[in-house]
């Protein structure tokens, strides 16, 4: 069971980047990854709030596809509010792991490789892999706990949920007390940073939320009230202030299923992201251009939209919504 007795006994040392981070104090450092052609250096920022007081060490990450700026802003907010301050163990944050994609708008680095797919990479790798080595040599061997905090890729809108690993009873654990408004068990993806802290035995669940490249304020007051469920939890802060989200429980899914266009055309949803779905009910609409030609899409079974893509012109197979079953 998740709680505060099942850590370490003693508080200890962060060492990121040859800089110590004792108990007692907050730091700024920073990992040294590469350079920009013009000679600049890339370095990733990491806080660290290393407490007096012993307790677990839990990494709070974003941005690992540098165009999900949801997770980057909920991050932000939690250090310009405060949040992070622990009175034990220690909170590691990190607003942006790939800065590169983050700069040129991008889920990849410039080589077109997928850092969430290059764990856990290698020294002398491509850019990707590099990034990820460093990563692991640097920070995952020091934690306890992780929250991966992502959105939604392309135009596709994640409502707020929590995925976590069935093979891990702790990361199943650690999703219920995140009480994000879905939670499911995903499958492991190769390569991913969550296959890698499975690996490592580092329970760690992944926050999806929103769309790339767009705010969206309740997935960010989602993510931070979940943020602050599990650091309460843990004991590490008596700070469980409301972010204005209600006091509603998880709902639990146990299968998903893509719809797909069975059909090119526009694209017309009519269904809200998060709202419960019954089967046989029309979800939206594939139309041609000339109102000629209209094809349905029907929900296959009683359950939840979780993810909404708005592109409004689509091919036949592309995924239209994502939908899941209690």
């Amino acid at each position: 069971m998740l709680s505060e007795m099942d850590v370490v006994e003693e508080n200890k040392d962060i060492i990121i980047g040859g800089q110590t981070v004792s108990p007692g104090e907050e730091k700024l450092v920073k990992i040294s990854i590469d350079r920009l052609p013009t000679g600049t250096l890339i370095d990733i920022p990491v806080y660290v709030f290393n407490a007096k007081q012993p307790g677990p060490t839990i990494l709070v990450q974003a941005g690992l596809h540098g165009d999900e700026i949801n997770g980057i802003e909920i991050v932000r907010r939690m250090l310009a509010e405060k949040r992070f301050k622990v009175k034990k163990g220690a909170v590691i944050a990190v607003p942006i792991l790939n800065i590169f994609g983050f700069i040129h708008f991008s889920r990849d680095v410039p080589d077109g490789k997928d850092v969430n797919r290059s764990f856990p990479g290698t020294k002398k790798g491509s850019m990707a892999s590099r990034i990820a080595y460093h990563y692991v040599s640097e920070i995952m061997h020091q934690i306890d706990y992780g929250i991966d905090l992502h959105t939604g890729g392309g135009q596709r809108n994640n409502f707020p949920q929590i995925r976590y690993t069935a093979e891990d009873s702790q990361s199943g654990r650690l999703a219920e007390i995140f009480n994000a408004p879905m939670s499911f068990a995903s499958k492991l993806i190769k390569g991913s940073f969550r296959n890698a802290a499975y690996r490592m035995q580092k329970p760690t669940v992944v926050f999806e939320a929103g769309e790339s490249m767009r705010f969206d304020d309740f997935a960010i007051t989602e993510g931070m009230q979940g943020i602050l469920n599990v650091l309460k939890h843990l004991g590490m802060t008596s700070d469980n202030t409301s972010t204005s989200v209600d006091t509603r429980k998880t709902i639990h899914l146990n299968g998903r299923r893509w719809l797909r266009a069975p059909t090119a055309g526009m694209f017309i949803p009519e269904v809200v992201n998060g709202g419960e779905i019954k089967k046989g009910q029309e979800m939206g609409m594939i139309t041609d251009t000339y109102a000629k030609h209209t094809k349905r899409i029907k929900a296959p079974f009683d359950g939840y939209v979780i993810c909404i893509n708005h592109q409004a012109v689509v091919n036949q197979g592309e995924a239209l919504f994502h939908v899941g079953m209690p």
